[in-house]
């Protein structure tokens, strides 16, 4: 059995991240990750069209920080691929790809054996870099839906020729819903999206692109304990695109372009989908989340003094008087597809110790869990809300990293 001092499971960014640390202390580690490539979810998991969501400029990966001449911009698919493969190969990190990780388990003497498909191993270290998203979440009605509808989670969508001729559905409306149902929707296809609770931000606001201002609010640096249930970290995120230089997205619009806009989906039976009347509770919840973020915003610069352009967002009405439909036959509008943008589930099976609340939630300090040795980085809400990002991630990593040097 081979011994190594700190395991990593996941080669993804906190994954990358952690590696670029114990690399330059010079500790021994390694990363197993299960896909054949880098970038396995960037590349596999987003449709062709895909850029970054947040600018450029929050690509904060300790050593190797944005600097390019568009820190404003948004890196498109392929670009994003590309950084991680550069800062696999710039920092000589030790990853081991193909090693799927199947079972860590504690052993005698406080050390871990991590079990995987191209051996068995043990460590004083294992730190989870896996994230929150390990399965697509697809309701168990799915199976009545008809065969002859093809049905996608988000993480399969590619483009509009992917698909057959017809409508499309769309079930979820945070950022990867909204983004699909937009592209879907101007490339000519009819589109039916089912709204859920995600929140909506402007893209930009009184001069500035709204992630500055989200930094600079320290809106992104609020803890788990200011939400208003711990249920709420796995939330959807904002609408908002970084598509053709990034733009605001919002339901209104979309039902003045002729989206139909349903409420949540709760069923399926008999070639029909039955949903819940909460459409006008949907929009009115993303109504909300806007103006709240732009009060935060307009306080700010009140509060110190800053001198930015006065703005007054329009304030669209359209989705109010969509019709509030309970019941969709798919042949009688003719659905072809359905997308399901409803996120993913956590799984964190493959560790034998109970580390998971009620929730599925890991239970941790900043990533330090009460197992000597055992650390997750790289969640939602791990710390701040800016936790899961490319600009967080790494003060999680220096946490962890010191707990585990100390």
């Amino acid at each position: 059995m081979e011994t190594v001092e700190t395991i990593i499971v996941g080669g993804g960014q906190a994954g990358l991240a952690t590696s670029y640390h114990l690399k330059k202390l010079g500790r021994e580690h390694v990363v197993f990750e299960a896909a054949d490539i880098p970038a396995h979810v960037w590349r596999d998991d987003r449709w062709d069209s895909f850029t970054f969501v947040t600018p450029n400029w929050t690509i904060q990966l300790p050593g190797a920080e944005y600097d390019g001449n568009d820190p404003d911009g948004f890196l498109p698919k392929d670009e994003i691929v590309a950084y991680f493969e550069r800062y696999i190969q710039k920092f000589d990190l030790p990853v081991r790809f193909k090693t799927s990780v199947l079972e860590v388990a504690p052993m005698d003497g406080g050390r871990y054996q991590v079990r995987t498909e191209a051996g068995t191993y043990q460590a004083k270290n294992v730190v989870i870099a896996t994230g929150s998203f390990q399965k697509p979440k697809i309701p168990a009605f799915s199976k009545n839906i008809p065969a002859d509808v093809l049905q996608l989670h988000s993480g399969e969508y590619r483009n509009p020729n992917q698909l057959p001729d017809g409508a499309v559905l769309v079930v979820g409306s945070a950022q990867s819903g909204m983004q699909i149902a937009e592209e879907l929707y101007q490339s000519g296809r009819k589109v039916y999206l089912c709204t859920g609770s995600a929140p909506r931000a402007p893209r930009r606001y009184r001069g500035k692109e709204i992630f500055h201002w989200l930094r600079d609010t320290k809106f992104n640096d609020q803890t788990p304990d200011k939400l208003p249930s711990l249920k709420a970290r796995l939330g959807g995120n904002p609408h908002v695109t970084g598509k053709d230089g990034g733009h605001s997205l919002n339901l209104h619009q979309f039902a003045r372009d002729g989206v139909t806009l349903l409420g949540h989906i709760a069923d399926a039976q008999g070639g029909k989908v039955m949903l819940k009347p909460d459409l006008k509770e949907n929009l009115a919840k993303a109504d909300q989340a806007e103006k709240n973020i732009v009060a935060m915003i307009d306080k700010y610069i009140e509060a110190n003094g800053i001198d930015a352009p006065q703005e007054s967002l329009p304030e669209l009405q359209d989705g109010y008087a969509a019709e509030i439909v309970t019941e969709l036959d798919l042949k009688a509008v003719n659905i072809n597809t359905i997308i399901w943008a409803m996120g993913y589930n956590s799984d964190y099976s493959l560790i034998k110790l109970p580390v998971t609340d009620e929730d599925g939630f890991p239970i941790t300090r900043r990533g330090v869990t009460q197992y000597p040795g055992l650390y997750f980085i790289g969640m939602n809400w791990l710390s701040t809300r800016k936790s899961v990002t490319m600009m967080g991630v790494n003060e999680d990593v220096e946490y962890i990293i010191a707990e585990m040097t100390k």
